[in-house]
């Protein structure tokens, strides 16, 4: 009878001590992930207030003014736009004027930079001065020395760097000719480099004025198939934040624009790039909404709807992104590629035609 009693009590005591290493386990689990939930919570609302401020900071450099900028006072009176002729170059180059800023466009058609001066005195009434210029010249000491010399006697208060080129069409490496990607260097990378050591001695002096390079979206992630021009274009971000940092009390804006597709001669060799709609602005309107950007941001698209991409472009993974990209690239070169087939279908038929009726 005891020792059935003393069986009992120590079945007791180990269903007892089992209960509580059950309550302290469950105790400590809860308090876990009573803590998880805390920093759960505090991650989540960490990053709606970071959305809710990347959002109302967008609609406050796209869509308010803030104080009136008196363009000569701070960027002129003269300001200098590569790549000038057509484009977002020429629709820039257009805005600056119509803020009362005399303009020095470069190009290396002058058959176009002298209908381009001539509209910007038709409607603007500023003083406009254009400069041939190829900057994938093979001698570049030459170049920029001879733009040195038509420069030299202008003060110039703002310097847009936006000349650029692009493959005639998304390809792989390989596909490119050694031309093109030294077109790539010289005219992406070399021009706004040497323009940029060639005009800012003076803003700094000066202790105002601006200098603006325009980026590529491409450049946000690793963009197959726009490897040698994305990598270019990453140059210049990476270029100009390194500016602003060294030359950050200078009384000198710096600023990169990044735009995504725009309906311009770059992108002529797809019929969809080459159709404007919201999130494929002309060059008119995106260099209308860019330019108000300037001195409000240090970084942006210049416009809107493109931020909106580049919020969507930073937030997908590599992997995607470059998928994505490969699959894009893929069908636009498909599509160049029809397009040149018709249109040397079309020229031989012409000249077959035209044989025939002699």
């Amino acid at each position: 009878m005891a020792s059935t009693l003393s069986l009992h009590t120590s079945i007791d005591s180990f269903h007892f001590l089992w209960r509580q290493i059950e309550n302290e386990v469950y105790n400590s689990f809860t308090g876990l992930r009573d803590k998880f939930a805390i920093l759960g919570a505090w991650y989540a609302t960490r990053k709606t207030v970071g959305i809710i401020y990347c959002f109302v900071d967008a609609v406050r450099i796209h869509f308010f003014s803030g104080m009136k900028v008196n363009w000569i006072e701070k960027y002129g009176p003269w300001a200098v736009i590569t790549g000038s002729s057509e484009g977002i170059g020429y629709s820039y180059a257009y805005e600056l004027a119509q803020r009362g800023l005399n303009v020095v466009l470069i190009s290396r058609n002058e058959r176009k930079l002298q209908k381009a001066k001539a509209q910007i005195e038709l409607d603007c009434k500023v003083q406009v001065e254009y400069i041939v210029a190829d900057f994938s010249d093979e001698n570049q000491t030459e170049l920029y020395s001879n733009i040195g010399k038509k420069l030299s006697d202008k003060e110039i208060g703002l310097l847009v760097n936006n000349v650029g080129v692009m493959y005639d069409y998304p390809d792989v490496l390989l596909n490119v000719a050694t031309q093109k990607i030294w077109q790539l260097i010289h005219v992406n990378i070399g021009a706004a480099t040497l323009m940029t050591h060639m005009l800012l001695p003076d803003l700094v002096k000066r202790k105002k004025g601006g200098v603006v390079v325009i980026s590529s979206g491409s450049s946000t992630q690793i963009t197959p198939q726009m490897t040698v021009y994305s990598a270019t274009k990453r140059y210049l971000d990476y270029f100009i934040h390194g500016l602003a940092y060294e030359y950050r009390n200078s009384g000198v804006v710096f600023q990169c624009l990044i735009p995504f597709y725009t309906a311009t001669r770059m992108t002529g060799y797809s019929e969809r790039l080459s159709n404007t709609s919201v999130m494929i602005p002309d060059a008119a309107r995106y260099a209308k909404s860019a330019v108000k950007t300037l001195g409000r941001s240090a970084c942006t698209t210049g416009y809107f709807p493109h931020t909106l991409q580049l919020w969507i472009s930073r937030a997908v993974p590599l992997w995607l992104w470059m998928w994505t990209s490969e699959k894009l690239n893929n069908s636009l070169r498909r599509e160049a590629l029809s397009r040149q087939s018709k249109k040397s279908l079309k020229f031989t038929s012409g000249e077959m035609g035209t044989s025939f009726d002699s």
